[in-house]
């Protein structure tokens, strides 16, 4: 028995369960995880993770209580597909390492950001209009164009 690629999510489900649509379950072992079919209806669907693939949980104990406490108890086995010498003992995930290393300089950045708002809001100097400081800021500009243009005329 083969996992179906039509899916269903975790509230769906939910609300499937609730209704006592639910009339059975295959929990169908595969690689180095397991995955769940619902039978409801004439209809069997795979659970989906939270992006959309099949989801599959490592270990046997956390899908019985993902079961459980969702209100199914009862469910078929599959394990012919399941292979525990496939199980890794370390989860190398380098996308996962980039994703956190981001995460950290995003903090980074943030923190950086509220200490510089902080120092501002504790400045006891007069504040400065935004247009006034922009006008010194042309003026600048304007005469070191001009101080340019001169140089390259000479």
């Amino acid at each position: 028995m083969a996992i179906t690629t039509d899916t269903i999510d975790h509230t769906t489900l939910t609300h499937l369960v609730e209704a006592g649509a639910v009339r059975g379950a295959d929990v169908i072992g595969h690689g180095s995880g397991w995955g769940v079919v619902v039978k409801y209806g004439t209809t069997e669907r795979a659970l989906a993770a939270r992006r959309g693939a099949v989801r599959t949980f490592r270990k046997f104990e956390t899908l019985v209580s993902y079961l459980k406490g969702l209100g199914i108890s009862r469910y078929n086995v599959n394990a012919a597909d399941f292979d525990p010498q496939a199980l890794k003992t370390s989860r190398v995930r380098p996308d996962a390492s980039e994703r956190m290393r981001s995460a950290f300089e995003a903090k980074a950045h943030t923190d950086w950001v509220c200490e510089k708002v902080a120092e501002s809001l504790a400045d006891p100097r007069p504040n400065i209009p935004h247009r006034h400081v922009m006008d010194e800021v042309q003026a600048l500009i304007d005469s070191k164009r001009k101080q340019h243009a001169s140089k390259a005329a000479s």
